[in-house]
């Protein structure tokens, strides 16, 4: 495939590469070079954590206008740094221990380690929640009775034709939120059932709001107005349930909040342009089973953090290095097919 200029790697990236240079001299500065280090580890984890979100979001953002997509990489920065990274962990320590927005901000900038520990405290909330949410993502995606496409071909089929059962994936997920009631610690049994039915409504609240704003551009190229806003939300809100575990994951790393939002930060920057590159690289096109890798690693992550309900809790290597191992399983076997179709013409 021929890379056009609006391709070209150093045109898409050079924004990250100089944010991630300025925000790490700024935190050299500050913490020195072993502050430095804690910085890049939390980028790489980060990156590593979202990198099946951005093969996610390059497929929905390539129905956007470029307006839209601009809207991403500016507005959304905004969205992924302060509210999803900063704000959301200090609303669920609010809600998790009652106390006030200033009582919170002030354990987070002055009193990290018992803010961490707080948000550690809130976790069962949060994987029940964001395991519902990401678990939805990927059985909507395979329970598609229209998808005519499929890797895993056995376990795909059989999922694209359970699909013709409208309401299927929904009761699944019901029947695993009151499993999750019934078996996890006592104390965490209301908060984990209503997370999880959270989860499961808001990703169907979602899809409604998709589909009947999408309806009335059923013709169009690329979403505008309602449509495209809706689709941007949906992007957001995949984003937070990337983060999650990469939020609570820092904090064993350092317990400075403002190490993490730099850290964290400067890896959702590079996530996006990492977006907007797959985007224009055509790479979805390029490699046939990319996107259904991404789904499995977004079942897979879902699935661990459901897991650590139960108090197992795999090292955060080993969580990351999902998304990376699904996505270049596939693209393997994507460039294998390719080479096989054209050997047999």
């Amino acid at each position: 495939m021929t890379q056009t200029p609006a391709s070209h790697p150093l045109r898409i990236f050079w924004l990250s590469i100089a944010l991630t240079i300025i925000i790490g001299a700024i935190v050299t500065a500050n913490s020195g070079i072993s502050g430095l280090w804690l910085f890049v580890i939390l980028l790489v984890l980060e990156v590593t954590f979202s990198f099946d979100n951005a093969v996610i979001n390059s497929k929905v953002l390539a129905r956007m206008s470029p307006i839209w997509q601009k809207l991403f990489l500016t507005v959304g920065i905004i969205v992924a740094v302060f509210i999803v990274r900063f704000l959301l962990p200090i609303i669920i320590v609010m809600l998790a221990t009652q106390l006030g927005f200033t009582d919170v901000l002030n354990l987070a900038l002055h009193e990290p380690e018992h803010y961490g520990k707080t948000l550690h405290a809130a976790a069962p909330m949060i994987d029940a929640f964001g395991g519902a949410f990401l678990i939805m993502i990927g059985i909507s995606y395979f329970m598609d009775r229209h998808k005519d496409i499929h890797w895993l071909k056995r376990i795909e089929q059989h999922l694209a034709a359970a699909g013709r059962f409208e309401n299927l994936k929904v009761l699944v997920m019901l029947i695993v939120a009151i499993l999750l009631y019934s078996t996890v610690d006592r104390a965490y049994h209301v908060a984990v059932l209503v997370a999880s039915i959270l989860g499961i409504m808001l990703h169907m609240a979602l899809d409604v709001m998709g589909g009947m704003f999408a309806a009335h551009q059923s013709n169009a190229k690329q979403l505008i107005g309602w449509a495209a806003f809706a689709s941007f939300v949906y992007l957001e809100v995949l984003d937070a349930s990337f983060s999650f575990d990469g939020v609570i994951g820092a904090f064993a790393i350092t317990n400075s909040v403002l190490l993490i939002i730099a850290g964290l930060g400067a890896g959702a920057i590079w996530v996006r342009s990492l977006t907007v590159y797959l985007l224009r690289a055509g790479t979805l096109s390029k490699y046939r089973y990319l996107e259904h890798g991404a789904h499995w690693a977004i079942l897979a992550l879902g699935l661990v953090m459901f897991i650590k309900l139960y108090h197992i809790t795999p090292p955060d290597w080993m969580t990351g290095s999902l998304g990376i191992v699904f996505i270049g399983t596939a693209i393997v076997s994507s460039i294998l097919e390719r080479r096989h179709t054209i050997s047999s013409e």
